[in-house]
């Protein structure tokens, strides 16, 4: 039997009850509630590959702005929200505003247009407050959630968090698939990564033990389709 088939399908975009809110997990990896008409993203890290040639003389193709903002740019179009909320390590530092090229930060400009726009802080951006339209805060309450960066040590009902870029890997008869992933265990959601430059923490790793004492199910990003999938049959690196 192949791979796919012995995963849990979810032919459209599964739902999860949440502190009483309804949270759909899209493809894209951005999460929409759709009673708040509220489409949240996370860890873009836009302006990676700016950085990583300013700071190290390591130079990567510098699209990945671009990639980020037109995968965004779809999700907006589908959607239609009146909020979007960018949870964090927005920019992979504080001066990537300064780098974005015109055409990127237009892009950036008509996305936000006509919408509340929110950026949360997170350790790479934190400093980041001003230039790049919209509003900046620390954490964001909406309905029962609690919206921020990176998530808290212990139990935190309603936490929607990022930071930590989870991927699940699942291996069968000596063939591996490895996607970025939510993290859930109906208390807590973890964000996938949605930057085009990001890598992912594998789900098994033991930094999200500690969030996760109870089991969690990890809702991989396939290929036009999520696969829901319980922590038994993931695998480590």
């Amino acid at each position: 039997m192949a791979l796919g088939q012995r995963l849990e399908k979810i032919t459209k975009a599964p739902g999860l009850i949440l502190a009483g809110e309804s949270l759909t997990l899209d493809l894209c990896g951005g999460l929409w509630l759709e009673a708040h008409r509220t489409l949240i993203v996370s860890d873009l890290h836009l302006e990676k590959g700016s950085s990583f040639a300013a700071r190290s003389g390591q130079f990567l193709p510098p699209y990945d702005t671009r990639e980020t903002l037109a995968c965004l740019h779809e999700a907006v179009a589908r959607f239609d929200p009146r909020c979007v909320v960018a949870l964090g390590d927005s920019f992979h530092d504080a001066r990537g505003p300064e780098r974005m090229e015109p055409g990127d930060r237009a892009l950036l400009a008509a996305l936000q247009e006509g919408r509340d726009w929110v950026w949360i802080a997170g350790n790479h951006d934190a400093a980041v407050n001003e230039g790049v339209g919209g509003r900046y805060t620390e954490t964001l309450s909406l309905g029962g959630l609690s919206l921020r960066h990176e998530p808290r040590p212990g139990a935190a009902v309603g936490e929607v968090a990022g930071h930590l870029h989870p991927c699940g890997k699942v291996a069968m008869r000596g063939r591996a698939v490895r996607r970025r992933c939510f993290v859930s265990d109906g208390h807590r959601l973890i964000m996938p990564a949605f930057g085009a430059f990001t890598g992912g923490l594998n789900v098994r790793d033991a930094a999200f033990e500690p969030l996760f004492p109870n089991g969690f199910t990890a809702h991989l990003l396939g290929d036009g389709r999520v696969f829901a999938i319980g922590r038994t049959m993931l695998a480590r690196d």
